[in-house]
């Protein structure tokens, strides 16, 4: 059963996990192509909604990041989505630099399933 759009409610906040973190899909704004999954905290939302630049939770660091500080490889915020369950962002970019991946691609997303298992894939 799907909710009428009379009982969606007008507000919703995030809904962050036990780590005070909230997934986070990027796509490009133009292309509609997804270019990366990452993390944020509330602080790393703020200042990306501020700022307009995109800022991430670093997991691995324990630290806000900024998208292509030491790369060059920025990301500038068209606009963000919050899920219908608010436990998922989706924001839609302008991505400036040769990618978004740390491996100098455009997109994370470059393996495809294959015979003897995940393989690279042509436009990766």
């Amino acid at each position: 059963m799907t909710d009428s759009p009379s009982s969606v409610p007008k507000t919703l906040s995030p809904q962050w996990n036990e780590q005070g973190l909230i997934p986070t899909i990027t796509q490009d704004a133009d292309t509609g192509e997804v270019l990366m999954l990452a993390w944020m905290n509330a602080e790393a939302l703020e200042k990306t909604l501020a700022g307009r630049q995109v800022v991430y939770w670093s997991r691995s660091r324990q630290a806000l990041w900024r998208k292509g500080e030491t790369s060059g490889n920025t990301q500038d915020l068209v606009d963000a989505h919050l899920d219908c369950d608010g436990d998922t962002l989706l924001l839609r970019v302008k991505q400036h630099g040769a990618g978004a991946c740390h491996t100098g691609r455009r997109t994370c997303f470059f393996y495809a399933p294959g015979e003897t298992g995940w393989q690279l894939t042509e436009d990766g």
